[in-house]
């Protein structure tokens, strides 16, 4: 059996593995800490969230460092505040006992200069976010030029988030790295460019398929039509009682919308989306990690960087535009060798990026049949029952009240007991599902199915641009002027996010975007550019107003 002494762990970090209950590696530990404990070989790790890749990194990392060079020795970027915290907090529980080994995070949403005060008192290891990151370099808040490693973890994510420049700029910004070490779930062609521009014949390993989803998840789709897909999310909330998971959305409003229909319905939820400050987003991520909440609704930006353990299903209301970003949905269920269900309401008009989503996965995403009123009743009933015969009586002063209690219940027999009990727990669900109906499609609707599987095939070449993206009619953009730029604090990144999340719109309707100190032009399709000027200009961002308009009928000339 192979053991984290057989890897080269020194003794203590072995204490510190030892303690945390970890016996053996993972595939991901066993395969690359070999490698990267030599210090001087760049290295690709390709695989899926949650099979131990900071422990892959970070033992070694804590191992190769000078802990009596008290200035940052090592780098890990990633791409959001979470995940930057979480590394941090991984690292401190792997050093354990390993004196002035110091880790330092820095990410946006809070204090800068505490961030520099922490810096200036001394580091070995630095976790960071791209933007603060480049934030602190452009101050000269932060020297890496003793930086011998640097960690890109989750780079597609990163690359998905527009961060590639911002990682080239980090890179050569660390000109005296011995060893660039990247780990990724796919491998996208821009992270294939990054490696052969600033990677010397890196070491590449792969950990199950690339792209393909963790074995112990479940993939299923419930196939129905688009104005039932609320009802259908409901059914399968309903039908899977102490459910604990997360429910995809494409847009903030979608995801305020389904938040504000369940809550109304007594479901304990919460929404995060772009709109929540860094505090409210964090009281929300609470409540969800001490499950106070049972399902957290999130779009896709917000929910980048979500490390919780124990999700047992992840839902996706609307399949995802890009089929990669499935792959990552889905990964956050199944972690830690449990087992996880990802399930897609689906329309006919998804159905063939259903099928490009199995191709992805290299296996069946398994078709499901919505459940009946009945069979919700049912599932609900027994749980009941299961937990009322679980409960623990023994800590209580129950028997006080017997003597009330059989006063109270007199003549009353045990069966009529149990049937009031269930009328209380249950008259909501038997009321509600009555006359449910049946939310599965019917013959001719599956024919429509098939309809649409042809109807979303991709167009031919020549209605996309370089990016394979479609374009939305006419095949040119509209070019729209706003007066914010770098000035206002922003990348092209997090101004990309920014946007979006104002206007509601998707990244696919986008082309090019110009960014100046003070001003920035945006490539759109004439389509939604509408939209998004109504959307943005006039509001108000860190007490200036935005003023937005197309570039060319006057205001934003460049």
């Amino acid at each position: 059996m192979i053991t984290f002494e057989s890897l080269g762990i020194e003794e203590g970090l072995l204490n510190s593995v030892k303690a945390l209950g970890f016996t053996q590696p993972t595939p991901i530990q066993e395969k690359a800490i070999p490698v990267l404990l030599q210090g001087t070989k760049d290295f690709i790790g390709l695989a899926q969230t949650g099979t131990g890749k900071t422990a892959a990194f970070g033992l070694p990392l804590l191992q190769l460092i000078n802990k009596d060079d008290r200035f940052p020795q090592a780098l890990i970027v990633c791409p959001t505040r979470e995940l930057c915290l979480q590394i941090t907090n991984d690292l401190n529980t792997f050093k354990n006992k390993k004196a002035n080994c110091i880790v330092t995070a820095v990410y946006g949403g809070t204090s800068i200069s505490m961030q520099i005060r922490d810096l200036k008192k001394g580091t070995h290891i630095v976790v960071a976010t791209p933007g603060r990151l480049i934030d602190l370099i452009e101050r000269k808040a932060i020297n890496l030029e003793k930086i011998h490693y640097v960690v890109l973890d989750e780079a597609d994510e990163m690359l998905n988030m527009g961060f590639k420049e911002d990682i080239e700029f980090i890179l050569k910004n660390t000109p005296n790295r011995q060893s660039t070490w990247l780990f990724s779930a796919t491998m996208p062609a821009e992270i294939r460019q990054v490696s052969k521009r600033y990677m010397n014949t890196p070491y590449e390993i792969t950990i199950g398929k690339t792209n393909a989803g963790a074995a112990n998840i479940d993939h299923q789709y419930y196939a129905t039509q688009h104005h039932n897909r609320y009802e259908v999310l409901k059914r399968i909330i309903d039908f899977n009682p102490g459910i604990y998971g997360i429910v995809f959305a494409r847009t903030k409003a979608d995801t305020q919308d389904i938040a504000e229909r369940l809550t109304r319905e007594g479901y304990d939820i919460d929404a995060i989306h772009g709109d929540l400050t860094q505090q409210q987003r964090d009281k929300v991520m609470g409540l969800f990690r001490d499950r106070s909440i049972q399902l957290l609704i999130a779009t896709d930006v917000a929910a980048r960087g979500i490390d919780v353990t124990g999700i047992t299903h992840v839902i996706n209301y609307e399949l995802p535009d890009d089929v990669e970003v499935y792959t990552h949905r889905s990964g956050r269920t199944g972690r830690a060798g449990k087992s996880g269900i990802s399930v897609s309401i689906v329309t006919p008009k998804e159905i063939y990026r259903l099928r490009q989503i199995e191709r992805i996965l290299n296996g069946k995403v398994h078709k499901m049949d919505v459940p009946t009123g009945k069979d919700v009743c049912r599932k609900q009933f027994f749980h009941f029952i299961d937990k009322m015969l679980q409960a623990d009586i023994s800590h209580g002063q129950y028997e006080t009240y017997l003597p009330t209690l059989r006063e109270k219940f007199g003549d009353i027999d045990k069966e009529e007991i149990l049937q009031r009990v269930a009328a209380l727990e249950f008259d909501r669900f038997l009321k509600y599902y009555e006359n449910a109906a049946d939310l599965n499609m019917r013959g001719d609707e599956r024919r429509g199915e098939r309809r649409g599987e042809r109807a979303e095939r991709p167009s031919s070449p020549r209605d996309r641009d370089t990016s394979g993206r479609s374009f939305g009619g006419g095949g040119s953009y509209q070019r729209l002027f706003v007066n914010l730029g770098t000035k206002d604090g922003f990348y092209k990144a997090s101004f990309l996010q920014f946007i979006l999340d104002m206007s509601d719109l998707k990244k696919e309707v986008l082309g090019r975007i110009d960014m100046k100190e003070m001003t920035s032009w945006i490539e759109i399709e004439p389509s939604a550019g509408k939209k998004m000027i109504k959307a943005i200009d006039g509001k108000n961002y860190r007490g200036r107003k935005i003023r937005m308009n197309d570039a060319e009928s006057g205001g934003g000339r460049k």
